[in-house]
């Protein structure tokens, strides 16, 4: 993997797909994003390197907000 999961930038990397996520929720937030992150894949818009660096980020992002 290239990037160290808290570097990666999950806003710009779903914005680049035109996808914007703000639900007020930090959890809930993530949920949509990890779903989007797996959409993209599934539909073999973005590779396999890419996709397991954007959910490594998710996870990171997650256990974060657990950790609060």
């Amino acid at each position: 993997m290239k990037a160290n999961p808290d570097e990666f930038d999950l806003k710009a990397f779903l914005h680049r797909f035109g996808l914007f996520i703000y639900t007020g929720d930090p959890e809930g937030d993530l949920l949509l994003i990890e779903d989007e992150i797996r959409e993209l894949y599934e539909l073999n818009v973005i590779e396999k390197e890419e996709f397991m660096e954007a959910m490594s980020a998710v996870r990171s992002k997650r256990k974060a907000l657990d950790s609060i």
